[in-house]
């Protein structure tokens, strides 16, 4: 693109605000890399897998993620909630692609963890990935740290406690910098919740393992069996190591506040996927109640139905038709926070789902055993504004009679390990560590906080960008040198552009998933499948490609009327000048190339950027080539300033 043009604006349909695209503007065009929050270039390994180099997606899809391999199963995918895709019909399955080349070429594949790091450099020096490249990507810190633009630290120690995905992402970078870092885990396994909270038959845990042991080799001491507060203070702990980090997760349910709460059989949801993790013996009756309307919900729902055709299998007795487990939610089902994949595949297992009942007690027995819960119809969640504010019926009761109840209604942070005076810490009002959420810092230099403690549950990719960034900002305060990242981009004429034949009315693929029945035979029978590698490359054929973008030459432009007359998905209109709705900054591009010619007399191409599916028809008709198909690119380039 010439300096003239990339200037042009890109006007949107009447009564808009008219943009004029700048570095920012394209890098929002690449919705799935913009929605991610270590911005993988999902774009870029859903085409590489489209032309089938699998290994040059892998590389894209590992480069900013050191837990690629775990988000291509467990990820909640903002990417293709944002997917443009998803607004024509249904969004690209990118995080079952991800995990289609990671199969291949991640941890998993059988590659020796202490050649990891060695070998993914050696090979994207060689491949080379045209992608757009973000701050938190692999290579460019690696060769930012090989040239001494970023040097190494040394003889400096990180304690990090929490080995989850923040933490595991943290310890990743802080290795890689130079630190000698050691991760403190409560549980006999690392990985936090990932190995303890999410189920073996969504995450295996071979999986887990070789991920974790990739950052093991890097360096990385893990001291598990090890609960701070308890086996070692926090004061200890800083006693030990120049910084903290504090990457604890929420590993706590939230306990229900009605009568009967406390009563026997009344469990946490989270403990009681915990100790399914371990493999601890748990005790349930044949009616179950869980009560939580989220993925963890179902994660304890499922589980539920999985021991208890276990149990039945093991004690070769038949289930009895009392056997059930009913999961009740205070949201109707078009409100469930949960994914629709966990609400379908519940339905098909089994799960009895009822929505829209709110728990008012737990009816208790004479021994203080639970005997059923009490409900009542809720009519709303959520008042006018958005917020929090159940209202209910209470002519509208019932009650589900059982023996154990499951509450799955929130997590919280165990923070008892914490004197907010002792340790020179600030306390939010909802009694968290006060810190900046996008760097970790605490009011003591030395603590610093990564993932759910930083700023609630959210999803896995989540923590894993919140523990890079704190291990920049520990980088920073031990150095005194900020890592600054300078923005290269680049705009390539596409001349030979072309798609695959009817790209655009193909059909969403879903990966192979087992038969209700067959899920049921244990905790770790995997219910989705890989994709066959001809399925991967359909469903990566769908991508439109959003790094192309269709650029108008206003000087070259004859207003045929040709480009709007064959666009497929009518996202182009040529309208009068005084139909635009114009700020300062589109005026001040678009008088200067009315050239002395009244705006009534002068005319704009409007492009609706949502619907248009890169088909590159309009370039085709344009009769004097001020139509080009042109990728964007772009790198942020590491280096270290003093402040």
């Amino acid at each position: 693109m010439s300096p003239q043009r990339a200037q042009e604006p890109e006007i949107l349909f009447e009564r808009s605000v008219v943009k004029v695209p700048n570095r920012q503007y394209w890098k929002e065009q690449v919705k799935c890399q913009h929605a991610c929050p270590v911005h993988t270039d999902a774009r870029g390994y859903v085409r590489a897998i489209a032309a089938g180099d699998d290994e040059l997606a892998w590389l894209i899809a590992r480069g900013p993620n050191p837990l690629a391999s775990i988000c291509g199963r467990v990820c909640g995918a903002p990417c293709e909630v944002a997917c443009r895709r998803g607004s024509i019909d249904r969004p690209i399955a990118i995080r079952a692609l991800k995990r289609f080349v990671c199969e291949q070429h991640g941890p998993e594949s059988g590659i020796d963890p202490h050649e990891f790091v060695s070998a993914f450099t050696d090979l994207v020096k060689r491949r080379s990935p045209a992608a757009c490249s973000n701050r938190d990507e692999l290579l460019p810190l690696l060769q930012s740290l090989q040239s001494g633009d970023v040097p190494r630290v040394v003889e400096t120690s990180v304690g990090i406690v929490g080995s989850g995905p923040a933490g595991l992402a943290a310890a990743h970078d802080l290795a890689l910098l130079g630190f000698d870092v050691t991760l403190y885990e409560m549980e006999p396994v690392l990985a936090g919740m990932l190995a303890v909270g999410v189920p073996q038959y969504r995450l295996p845990r071979d999986l887990i393992r070789a991920e974790v042991a990739v950052i093991e080799a890097l360096g990385v001491t893990a001291v598990t069996n090890c609960q701070i507060g308890k086996d070692l203070s926090l004061p200890e702990l800083r006693a030990r190591h120049d910084r903290i980090v504090l990457a604890v997760g929420a590993k706590q349910s939230r306990r229900l506040t009605v009568p009967g709460a406390d009563a026997k059989g009344v469990l946490g949801g989270v403990e009681f996927l915990r100790e399914v993790a371990l493999g601890i013996p748990v005790s349930l009756g044949r009616r179950v109640v869980v009560i939580g309307g989220g993925n963890v919900a179902y994660d304890v729902g499922r589980s539920v139905l999985r021991q208890i055709a276990s149990d039945a299998a093991r004690t070769a007795q038949r289930v009895s038709q009392e056997a059930m487990v009913v999961l009740t939610s205070l949201e109707s089902l078009d409100e469930m926070p949960a994914d629709d994949v966990e609400i379908i595949e519940g339905d098909e297992e089994g799960i009895i789902r009822r929505n829209g009942l709110g728990p008012t007690e737990i009816l208790v027995g004479d021994e203080g055993e639970v005997r059923g819960v009490g409900f009542q119809r809720c009519l709303r969640v959520f008042d006018e504004e958005g917020r929090f504010a159940p209202l209910f019926d209470s002519e509208q009761a019932e009650v589900i009679e059982c023996d154990t109840v499951l509450v799955a209604i929130g997590q919280a942070v165990d923070l008892t390990f914490v004197d907010a005076e002792r340790d020179g810490l600030e306390l939010t009002t909802r009694g968290y560590v006060a810190c900046d959420a996008d760097s970790g810092r605490t009011s003591a230099p030395d603590l610093f906080i990564a993932g759910d403690l930083a700023y609630g549950t959210k999803l896995l990719i989540h923590a894993v960008a919140s523990g890079k960034a704190v291990a920049r900002a520990v980088y920073e305060s031990v150095t005194g040198r900020a890592i600054r990242y300078t923005d290269v981009e680049l705009h390539l004429g596409q001349w030979d552009y072309e798609r695959e034949p009817d790209y655009e009315s193909r059909q969403r693929i879903q990966p192979p998933i087992l038969d209700p029945a067959q899920r049921l035979a244990g905790q770790d029978a995997e219910v989705e499948g890989v994709f066959p590698a001809v399925a991967a490359r359909q469903e990566a054929e769908r991508c439109l490609d959003c790094g192309i973008n269709t650029i108008f030459d206003g000087q070259r432009c004859v207003l045929c009327g040709g480009c709007v007359e064959v666009c497929p998905e009518l996202c182009l209109r040529i309208v009068s000048v005084p139909r635009l709705a114009c700020d300062e900054a589109s005026d001040s591009v678009i008088e200067p190339r009315l050239g002395g010619v009244a705006a009534s007399e002068a005319s704009a191409i409007l492009k609706d950027e949502t619907r248009c599916i890169r088909c590159a028809a309009c370039a085709l008709r344009c009769p004097v080539g001020a139509i080009t198909m042109e990728r964007f690119l772009f790198e942020e380039v590491p280096s270290c300033q003093i402040d």
